[in-house]
């Protein structure tokens, strides 16, 4: 570059610098100033060397990050000076974040690292799936750090995303599908619903290029017609919300491209038969006290000259949604018999809509009460907890409660709670507190006994009944469908099969000892190899739940005769058969080994089909074929849509078990002489033999001759010969059969 060149370089630098001052959401001290300038020092001598791939000077990008932080999310001066910062540790070797901490303190410091640590990931090459959720999940976890790194990297992602054009192909793609991934998400639940939008946009422009053009242009074509439609709108009721003497504006707000092309996918319509495109905006100046007031009033007038659509009326004024959001949505029939979404905010409802984080923490109310953020982070980082689940479903989760609609239930005494769309009184439970949630025995919705996978919906009353006997069963995780409730199960469960285990531990040592056999680790090798299964933990919870019989061990044992050999033989089986195929395969195809059908779970026979080869674990559906009787496809097999469209009749819900932990459903009949208190004594067997559910019993007794019955479920055979033997040494109880 020639001395001209880098002096005009230099003074552009200087110009953005001054602009990121001026444009700051929030009012800088002299003090904040000083920090800011430190930062862009720092950041412009740690830079100084680099270029970007469109081969503008790199201190462009941290400034451009900064900006968006200070005007469009509207956060501090620290997290401005952190936006500064965020590759200087990553990108130069003259910082640490040590030196970070000494120049600026422990909270910048504290960010920066949180941002470099994610940095780093994102650089990995060639990563696979799995890995790549890993990083998200590493990413997701600096919450617990502080929400303000996830903030500046949506922030980061958004410049990159701005300033993509000079990439290679498939690196946009990968990066833009990321960012539909995950960040965009993000983005939603934290409030920022303009960066949302653009970080769609723009991502949809690389992913489907064609699509984004093509409703670009005719949204540019119709823009002129929804102006004038706008207008139209204003001025029908501009003079009566002038009657009243409100200060407002009204605004129109195209509809995003992205939610453009989903509603024209979803509807399976045209552009031109989309008829919300757009949005009417009402912002009215209010304080605090007649906000809702105002807000209900101009309703009234826009519902007193346009008729609304009562399905459509969303009141988050009264119930604001867990980001802080408050306004107040309706659908009226417009002029020329047009749909139109009218939205009504106050000044300060429209900032929190627009900046999220910070703007909601600006008017923030003094009060004790624990406000809607907070508790979204303090729920998040519930989530965040359990960081031994798999990574994939970590994220997937994780995906699912970002993007979820609110439900608004009351508790019993009247408190409101906000759950995900499609929650059920479990998850309601697991809200409340995990100990409510794992000793949940039943629910009422509305005063009426309901199931736990019962839906809920908003304005539900919901009553949980609890129980110290009751525990978590593995069908729960088909009831619960918020992460909080299912991360809280999936641990409660495998706090149960470790004490199964340890019990098995000991079970198998005795009767080891009976056929003259040591528990020892070399036992245990044998045996896990011997039984095909995966560690010694399956072998004593399977020992544990009986479903390693008496004659199993003894088989066993006599299999020891030849052992040496057996063993060699064994070892060298399992090396032969162990292909780089079987090593990556996940974890769930060794545990769901068995195939059931329909909601009474059901074991038919089947068949897997050839299209879309479903293996153990995978999300699959049956499928009644005229020939060949049920054939296996995975849900997002190529010709499932087709399947479930044309012949919904013949679809059946399937999904892969752990056959270990399978229960079956029995009945037992009892009869005998009626006796005082029988059937406490009979209800007392039953819940102390472990892995033993009733779930009916009647009873009939006829001149001191009693008959029963009791539908139980049951693991295995042995637990079923236990129950009856056990039945039978009760005083009165002749006889005991099977059905």
């Amino acid at each position: 570059m020639t001395e001209v060149e880098i002096e005009k370089e230099n003074a552009q630098i200087t110009k953005a610098y001054k602009d990121l001052l001026k444009v700051s959401y929030t009012s800088l001290s002299k003090d904040d100033k000083k920090l800011i300038r430190k930062a862009f020092e720092v950041a412009v001598d740690a830079h100084k060397t680099q270029r970007r791939k469109s081969g503008e000077a790199y201190i462009f990008h941290p400034i451009a990050v900064a900006r968006i932080v200070a005007s469009e999310i509207g956060l501090d001066a620290t997290s401005i000076a952190a936006a500064l910062l965020h590759d200087v540790v990553e990108d130069s070797d003259n910082y640490t974040v040590k030196d970070i901490e000494e120049l600026f303190g422990e909270t910048v410091a504290k960010i920066v690292d949180g941002l470099t640590k994610i940095s780093s990931m994102s650089k990995e090459k060639d990563m696979d799936v799995s890995l790549q959720a890993e990083n998200f999940r590493k990413m997701l976890l600096t919450l617990n750090d502080d929400v303000r790194v996830i903030i500046i990297k949506i922030a980061d992602r958004l410049h990159n995303m701005q300033t993509m054009d000079s990439m290679r192909p498939d690196k946009q793609e990968k990066i833009a599908s990321e960012t539909l991934y995950i960040y965009a998400p993000l983005a939603h639940r934290i409030g920022l619903y303009n960066i949302k939008t653009e970080l769609e946009d723009l991502s949809l422009k690389y992913t489907e290029p064609e699509i984004y053009n093509d409703i670009l242009f005719k949204t540019k074509e119709s823009k002129q017609d929804q102006d004038v439609y706008i207008q139209e709108f204003n001025s029908v009721i501009k003079t009566s919300l002038d009657k009243e003497k409100l200060n407002y504006e009204i605004k129109g707000r195209p509809k995003s491209i992205f939610s453009i092309k989903r509603k024209m996918e979803k509807q399976g319509v045209s552009y031109d038969e989309v008829y919300d495109k757009f949005a009417v905006r009402i912002i009215y100046k209010s304080d605090k006290d007649n906000e809702k007031f105002l807000a209900w009033k101009i309703y009234s007038v826009v519902t007193d000259h346009f008729r609304p659509n009562p399905t459509r009326l969303r009141d988050w004024i009264s119930s604001p949604k867990s980001t802080g959001y408050e306004a107040l949505h309706i659908t009226v029939m417009g002029p020329k018999g047009r749909w139109v979404e009218v939205q009504i905010r106050s000044e300060r409802m429209n900032e929190i809509a627009e900046k999220g984080y910070a703007a909601h923490y600006k008017y923030k109310n003094n009060d004790n009460k624990e406000d809607n953020l907070d508790m979204w982070i303090n729920r998040l980082q519930e989530a965040l907890e359990n960081h031994s689940t798999n990574a994939v479903d970590f994220v997937e989760q994780f995906k699912l409660n970002l993007y979820s609609k609110e439900i608004f239930v009351f508790t019993p005494k009247g408190d409101l709670k906000s759950l995900p769309k499609g929650a059920t009184p479990l998850d309601f439970a697991f809200s409340i507190h995990t100990e409510v949630g794992m000793k949940t025995r039943g629910a009422k919705v509305n005063g009426k006994l309901v199931p736990l996978s019962h839906e809920l919906n908003s304005g539900d009353q919901v009553d949980i009944l609890t129980s110290e006997n009751v525990k978590p069963n593995p069908n729960w995780l088909d009831y619960a469908t918020t992460s909080r409730a299912r991360g809280k199960i999936k641990s409660l469960l495998r706090e149960d099969e470790k004490r199964i285990a340890e019990d098995g531990k000991e079970i198998l040592r005795r009767k080891l000892k009976q056929i003259k056999i040591v528990l020892n680790e070399k036992a245990v090798n044998e045996m896990v190899n011997y039984f095909k299964l995966k560690t010694s933990l399956d072998l004593f919870y399977r020992v544990g739940i009986g479903a390693i019989s008496n004659p199993m061990l003894k088989d066993y044992a006599a299999s020891r005769s030849n052992a040496l050999v057996s063993f060699i033989k064994n070892k060298m089986n399992r090396k032969n058969s162990i292909s780089k195929e079987d090593i990556e395969k996940d974890e769930i195809t060794s545990s769901y080994d068995m195939l059931v059908f329909g909601k009474e779970e059901e074991t038919l026979d089947y068949i897997l089909a050839t299209c879309c080869n479903p293996i153990p674990g995978d999300s699959v559906f049956g499928f009644l074929t005229i020939n060949d009787g049920i054939k296996v496809h995975k849900k997002n097999c190529p010709n499932a849509l087709s399947m479930q469209s044309n012949y919904a009749y013949r679809i059946m819900q399937a999904k892969w078990i752990d056959s270990s932990k399978q229960e079956y459903l029995t009945n037992i009949r009892l009869s005998g002489i009626d006796n005082l208190g029988l059937v406490n004594d009979i209800t007392k067997v039953i819940s102390e033999n472990m892995h033993v559910n009733m779930s009916s019993i009647s009873f009939q007794s006829h001149d001191g001759v009693f008959t029963g019955k009791i539908n139980v479920s049951v693991k295995n055979k042995t637990l079923l010969k236990k129950l009856i033997d056990n039945l039978k040494k009760i005083n009165g109880i002749e006889k005991v059969t099977r059905i």
